[in-house]
């Protein structure tokens, strides 16, 4: 462990040479698949993270967290949430950390939010693609705000589950949100008929062949029933 490259992090900031947090950076490439050393690596950085290091150093922290976070580095991760300035770090690290705990600290904050603060947790919902998910999302689908609820609705197309079709079915569309409800329902039927879920992917189509959906949109239900053999 470089023991000066940590003590640099403590004062970088945006215009310094990154190759000061160099060694930091080969660490963690370097310990894949030693899982001690990834241990100790990520210690360090959610420690770093928790203190009063500039912005551009927690930054950092979040990037290399985004690569070998655990379900140990998520309470730091979850306190950036709702700061204005470092949200998007730290929902950009728990996106891609496989713990189940990284998604349920997003749908904790998810209530405690709101604007683009909201709508950037709304996405990485949709990214981690959580079955969890669908049910916070799914009120949100319907929500007075036009885009949470278009948010809503295209991370429920990337979930694309029966529960996320449900969901986007039983949304109230509106003039605002009939494009995006559309697609996403469209995007569930795909991935449905996909997996070789075909009375699912049936139900949606026909669903979206009922819609003032766009003509693309209703020619590509109309297609996807008949996929379906219906």
């Amino acid at each position: 462990m470089n023991d000066q490259a940590f003590d640099a992090l403590k004062t970088y900031e945006w215009g310094v040479d990154p190759k000061t947090l160099e060694p930091i950076t080969a660490a963690v490439v370097a310990s894949h698949g030693d899982a001690s050393a990834r241990k100790q690596l990520e210690k360090r950085l959610t420690e770093a993270l928790g203190s009063d290091v500039p912005r551009a150093a927690k930054d950092y922290v979040c990037r290399q967290l985004r690569s070998i976070g655990t379900a140990a580095a998520v309470p730091a991760l979850a306190k950036l949430l709702a700061d204005e300035e470092l949200s998007h770090m730290g929902r950009y690290a728990l996106e891609r950390i496989p713990a189940p705990e990284a998604g349920a600290a997003l749908r904790e904050a998810l209530p405690k939010v709101d604007g683009e603060l909201k709508i950037g947790m709304i996405s990485s919902l949709g990214v981690r693609g959580e079955p969890a998910s669908v049910e916070p999302l799914g009120k949100l689908a319907g929500d007075a705000e036009d885009a949470v609820a278009v948010a809503a609705a295209r991370a429920l197309g990337r979930i694309a589950t029966p529960a996320a079709g449900r969901a986007l079915t039983a949304a109230k569309v509106r003039p605002a949100t009939r494009a995006a409800i559309a697609d996403a329902l469209l995007a569930c039927a795909e991935s449905l008929m996909a997996a070789g879920d075909k009375a699912a992917a049936k139900a949606v189509y026909q669903r979206l062949g009922k819609e003032k959906a766009s003509e693309p949109v209703r020619e590509a239900a109309e297609l996807g029933v008949k996929a379906c053999g219906g």
